[in-house]
């Protein structure tokens, strides 16, 4: 395979191969894609790797896949930059990805310090030392080493406890998602989240038919308690989404005060809550303490991943409850996931020997110093145009227009630039946050950021007010 490089891992190689052959193509509409089984046989890798190259490619809307017949690479046709009335969400994914662009939408902090290397290493070592591992025992719900180890990370006492039983470890959170709507029967149903809240969790709630009442965070990230026991009164409310400390893309954490009285507003109306934990160990600092140590784990459901912390090479989500055992078992069976028994071992390895740890301290210092010469670019030069929440953690900054604009024009005009930016619209489903922005400084390529803030700036300038 011409395209491998030495040092490179595989599915890079076949990532970078299907992609060749995509651009190369002269296919006016959609071209079929090699078979999983066709390109293992080519490229003399497993089924797995091209199923994963695939799945990135999936992602990046580069191509889809149709039951029972393939994957099919998308016509050109519909790689060109949307329109001003086409989906916002998949413009911002299409633009992301194009050659040349600067941009200022992405949020994937590992990507500053991965340790994809290490966890390979770690990964090649296992298998030099276990070449033959005998797959007997089925484990549809994750390897039992890495759901030990992340029991053991969540327990904090006697009461907030968890076993490795009750940890569930998917493809991705995407996957875990899923899962969690279908067990906790969230068709129709309502739900609360804060808001702003991550566009993925908001698309999948809006697939699948949820009734979402969005709560907007004050300034300080803290929630209303009066209009949350309000609503908990009146509304036939399911279940409660909300984050663990950090909350992303606000950049906020809630006061210590408020977080303990919303949990014993809850515990009081015995509410279910869906904890995001997502991006909790990204906070620059904190007391150490979570929503859920306020919270009754028996009412209680926590879900995250590891990209965000280790990279690409770790695409699992995870969810930990310790009710629905026997539902979220079979869901997970019947998903039937094919996770590499040997890379979670090598994450769960990564836990034990504190090596996460480590590597979260440098992280969290690269990701603030990244911040922070934004966030001085920006009042330099916007600082008439826009308010900023500062940022508590995470890899992005939460910005509002001062003056009343329509921010897809801004976001169109940006793009005639090269330049992608995340508007504050795609955080909601009810339209809310349309003066927001979510800006990053980890993915502008090789261009001045300084230039760039200058573009953002002139953009939200000349947008007419409405």
């Amino acid at each position: 395979m011409k395209v491998l490089r030495e040092n490179d891992f595989a599915y890079q190689a076949v990532y970078r191969y299907l992609t060749s052959v995509i651009n190369e193509s002269d296919a006016a509409g959609a071209m079929r894609l090699p078979s999983l089984r066709q390109l293992a046989d080519r490229l003399k890798v497993s089924i797995s790797t091209i199923q994963y190259a695939y799945s990135l490619l999936e992602k990046e809307g580069r191509v889809y896949s149709i039951a029972k017949s393939g994957y099919y690479a998308k016509a050109r046709s519909l790689l060109v930059p949307p329109a001003n009335g086409s989906d916002l969400l998949e413009a911002v994914y299409v633009n992301a990805r194009r050659p040349g662009m600067c941009v200022l939408s992405t949020d994937d902090p590992a990507s500053l310090q991965p340790l994809d290397s290490p966890l390979l290493m770690l990964e090649r070592e296992l298998l030099r030392q276990y070449p033959r591992q005998p797959q007997l025992l089925l484990q549809p719900c994750g390897e039992l080493e890495l759901r030990t180890v992340l029991a053991a990370r969540y327990t904090t006492s006697s009461t907030h406890c968890w076993h490795a039983d009750d940890v569930y470890i998917g493809a991705d959170l995407r996957a875990v998602l899923e899962i969690l709507i279908a067990v906790l029967e969230l068709r129709q149903a309502t739900v609360l989240v804060e808001s702003p809240c991550d566009w993925v969790i908001l698309r999948l709630f809006e697939a699948a038919e949820v009734r979402v009442i969005e709560l907007p965070l004050q300034i300080d990230g803290a929630l209303d308690p009066q209009w949350l026991a309000s609503l908990l009164k009146t509304e036939p409310v399911r279940l409660i989404l909300l984050s663990s400390a950090l909350n992303l893309p606000h950049g906020s954490a809630a006061p210590t005060a408020n977080r303990q009285l919303i949990a014993k507003l809850l515990a009081e109306q015995g509410t279910w809550v869906l904890e995001n934990d997502c991006c909790s160990e990204l906070a620059d600092e904190h007391d150490g303490q979570r929503l859920r140590d306020w919270l009754d784990p028996e009412r209680l459901l926590v879900f995250s991943a590891f990209d965000k912390i280790i990279g690409t090479e770790a695409p699992y989500g995870f969810v930990l409850s310790r009710q629905w055992r026997s539902e979220l078992q079979r869901h997970f069976l019947l998903r039937s996931f094919r996770l590499s028994v040997t890379r979670q071992k090598a994450i769960a390895r990564l836990y034990a020997s504190g090596r996460i740890d480590q590597h979260l301290l440098v992280l969290r210092r690269l990701l603030k110093e990244r911040r922070t010469h934004l966030i001085q670019l920006l009042r330099e030069r916007l600082g008439d145009a826009l308010q900023i929440v500062e940022p508590q953690g995470g890899a992005t900054v939460w910005v509002r227009s001062l003056r009343t604009v329509n921010m897809s024009d801004v976001f169109h005009d940006l793009l005639r630039q090269q330049v992608v930016i995340a508007p504050g619209e795609l955080f909601s489903l009810h339209r809310q946050h349309a003066q927001h922005l979510r800006l990053s400084a980890i993915s502008h390529s090789d261009h001045d950021l300084a230039s760039v803030v200058g573009l953002v700036g002139d953009a939200l300038r000349l947008a007419p007010v409405e």
